[in-house]
């Protein structure tokens, strides 16, 4: 029907695909009389009845110029495909490494015109970031920038701990979208993961064997899982990127481990950054931690700089004997986020074109920080809050007895 079919192919696939009983007494959407049919991409769509009954193929021949218009803006629950460009009735086939499953996606949410945007918010291309000589050369940030970043890493640290607070079992990761896209509007911000290279949600939810970039949609969580909620905010000109990985429910020892093990690395690493370290020595950092504890790193993302463009230079490989070049100086900003698996570190990628699932099936886990280099070190400029939700080996730690006072 949409994308070119001709109307003789959407009439018999319109009778084929629709039963009386299916209408009711539902009238007909062109003139009124009792509908027979029903509109079969209104059908795969999911869109209501009473805009998608007709009487007869001819009536439906008639009105169709009218009636496709509607097949254009909808708030279908779809599969995502083309990275972010298509959307499909259908689950995409594909050679799935573990248990888990892409679900329907919605609509995509709407931004107010009154909340500052960066380019692609629009068409979905970051054309200033992409043109920019910060691809080529790490800015040292001014006093105004660095105020600038600040202030939109404390209010995605603010937005992570409320989708955190919403992590349960039974909880939809597309509800989380939601917590995470009208929280960021409400503080006057925009969701940068929003449209940025056609991204079609506010927040990035990766679940067990998903390495990043999982798109939200109708699954719930359930007991056992792990997710990790990505969260970046563009607020007056700049971004505040970081991440955390979760536990929903009661979750195994393993996969805590894994949990632990990702936060731990990027807290080694963090230790050691400061002006004159070397960009390729986190790797070695990262990848020693994560072999130790029996796990392996991620080798096709790494930390990028960020400020008034969502990623530019520098690129900060979390493997070792990595090639990276140049060395840290104060007052550049960028993230640091491993990516730690629990089996092999290669990754491969769903039919959507987004999700980075793990080669063989095992779960990850990742942590992020927006970093600034500091005279004598660095400071987490995304840091947790008092009030931040604990991490998984923090409430268990709250929930220990305190041992009794000897007599």
């Amino acid at each position: 029907m949409a994308g070119g079919a001709s109307v003789d192919e959407q009439t018999g696939l319109s009778q084929s695909a629709s039963a009386e009983q299916d209408t009711g007494s539902i009238p007909c959407t062109s003139c009124g009389k009792p509908g027979k049919l029903q509109c079969p991409k209104c059908l795969e769509l999911q869109l209501p009845k009473p805009a998608s009954v007709f009487c007869s193929q001819e009536c439906f021949k008639t009105a169709w110029a009218e009636h496709k218009k509607c097949h254009k803006v909808t708030n279908a629950w779809m599969y995502v495909t083309s990275r972010g460009q298509k959307r499909s009735a259908k689950m995409p086939q594909c050679d799935w490494t573990g248990p888990l499953r892409p679900d329907l996606v919605g609509p995509t949410r709407q931004v107010p015109e009154s909340i500052p945007k960066p380019d692609y918010a629009l068409d979905g291309m970051p054309y200033s970031e992409v043109q920019s000589r910060q691809q080529n050369t790490v800015p040292i940030r001014n006093a105004k920038d660095i105020a600038g970043i600040r202030a939109a890493c404390k209010l995605a640290r603010q937005i992570l701990d409320k989708a955190h607070a919403a992590v349960k079992p039974g909880v939809t990761t597309d509800e989380i979208d939601q917590v995470v896209h009208e929280a960021t509007i409400l503080a006057g911000a925009y969701p940068s993961p929003l449209n940025y290279f056609h991204f079609p949600k506010s927040v990035c939810t990766s679940v067990n064997e998903v390495i990043c970039h999982g798109i939200p949609d109708k699954r719930p969580l359930e007991d056992g899982d792990i997710v990790n909620v990505d969260v970046t905010a563009y607020y007056k000109g700049y971004h505040g990127d970081l991440n955390e990985t979760y536990v929903v429910g009661q979750v195994d020892d393993a996969s805590k481990k894994l949990i632990k093990a990702a936060h731990d690395c990027l807290q080694k690493a963090m230790a050691e950054v400061k002006p004159g370290a070397k960009f390729r020595d986190v790797g070695d950092i990262i990848s020693q931690h994560a072999q130790q504890q029996g796990f392996s790193v991620v080798r096709s993302y790494c930390g990028h700089g960020i400020g008034d463009l969502f990623h530019c230079a520098p690129s900060i490989p979390h493997y070792s004997r990595n090639k990276a070049k140049g060395i840290m100086r104060e007052g550049m900003t960028f993230s640091i986020e491993p990516m730690i698996n629990a089996g092999v570190w290669k990754d491969t990628h769903w039919p959507d074109e987004w999700t980075c699932t793990t080669k063989d099936g095992r779960r990850s886990a990742q942590f992020e920080h927006t970093l600034l280099v500091t005279a004598t070190g660095c400071e987490a400029l995304t840091k947790r809050l008092p009030s931040s939700p604990p991490l998984w080996w923090e409430a268990e730690q709250q929930a220990a007895p305190t041992p009794s006072a000897q007599l």
